[in-house]
């Protein structure tokens, strides 16, 4: 609009064009045909540029999945994502918290009606709800993390959580003085199972006589938000001999975490670095740098499909001064080994999603 009025301006400076500079914008188009296509693809022209503006200052928006955002595990790892974003940027983001599984297509279109972008699901269990929206708003950029969307406006990211489990496995058992470790899984779903199966196949590796036993939480969503539960799935174990467990299970592995704690066990943490939760409890955590990628599709959004192991430094084992006393540094070097070979390809970690079985 502003190009318009400094137009009539020059317009009405220059002698030759006094007449159709005098006459209202409302009339140009009448005064002949060529006058009526210019207003057309002036307005044409307006409003290209209206939607481009209002493309490049959209406001991104998070989805959080249940759990909560602050659940010191997946979805709080998302958090810090967005907030280093907002610190870097100076910009606000919009987000919005899954409290049951009725809300997450809502929650996707609504953020799309808004005219955020990109607007970024937390967790596999938004990937069909985020299909069904994309597909009705072709130009928004969404993301989806811990699953895969074959649309061109969606960039999936995926992690190798089989490799980190496998290096937590193994020095769970190589820490372990019972020869028992254990698993406690949130919601049993393959993604979940692949935790446990990287888990299982590390400390088999390190001692091939270990026992590992595993517990899933529940079928529900509700399974990752369910610390009484997790406590008691924990207790069980130990009083089974197990003294290092593995907690893949959301805001469920706080009461894990204490449950160690209160029977002087170990436990692993999962997707943040929880290794302060419980210090002096909490041997390591297999780490998913969610945070990274949330913050790398903020800065960079691009469609398709990456998928984030040790290699890319998308997953890793904790090491802080919370932990650095539970680790020998025989036991250390032993998981770096492990890391190298995994990398190189020399160790072969089962994806339990892409065979639907655990075999290594």
């Amino acid at each position: 609009m502003l190009q318009y009025l400094r137009w009539r301006l020059k317009a009405r400076r220059c002698s030759c064009s006094a007449t159709l500079a005098a006459a209202p914008f409302d009339r140009l188009y009448r005064l002949d045909g060529h006058a009526m296509k210019t207003k057309q693809s002036f307005v044409a022209a307006l409003l290209a540029l209206a939607a481009s503006a209002a493309l490049a200052q959209a406001t991104p928006a998070v989805i959080y999945e249940m759990g909560g955002k602050f659940d010191k595990s997946f979805n709080e790892a998302a958090y810090r994502g967005m907030e280093r974003w907002k610190a870097e940027t100076g910009k606000n983001y919009l987000e919005f918290e899954i409290s049951n599984e009725t809300q997450r297509a809502q929650a996707i279109r609504r953020m799309a009606e808004r005219g955020a972008s990109p607007v970024i699901s937390v967790g596999f269990a938004q990937a069909s709800a985020l299909q069904q929206v994309a597909k009705d708003f072709p130009k928004v950029k969404f993301v989806i993390i811990d699953e895969k969307v074959n649309l061109p406006n969606v960039q999936s990211v995926s992690f190798k959580e089989q490799e980190s489990s496998f290096l937590v496995g193994a020095m769970a058992a190589l820490t372990s003085k019972s020869g028992k470790v254990g698993f406690v899984g949130g919601m049993d779903v393959p993604l979940i199972r692949k935790f446990q199966c990287g888990y299982e196949q590390g400390a088999k590796a390190a001692n091939p006589k270990i026992e590992v036993q595993s517990n899933m939480t529940g079928t529900t969503a509700t399974a990752w938000n369910d610390p009484t539960r997790g406590g008691e799935l924990a207790r069980a174990q130990f009083a089974k001999g197990v003294d290092v467990v593995f907690a893949a299970a959301g805001a469920t592995g706080i009461g894990v975490y204490q449950a160690a704690k209160d029977a002087g066990k170990l436990a692993i943490g999962v997707d943040s670095n929880q290794n302060h939760l419980q210090p002096g409890t909490m041997l390591t955590s297999a780490v998913k740098r969610v945070d990274v990628a949330v913050y790398n599709v903020l800065k960079e959004w691009k469609p398709g499909v990456s998928v984030l192991g040790l290699a890319e430094n998308g997953v890793e084992y904790a090491m802080d001064q919370h932990n650095a006393k539970l680790v020998t540094p025989q036991v250390k070097a032993k998981i770096e080994a492990y890391k190298a070979d995994i990398i190189s390809g020399k160790i072969k970690v089962a994806d339990f999603m892409a065979t639907n079985a655990c075999k290594y």
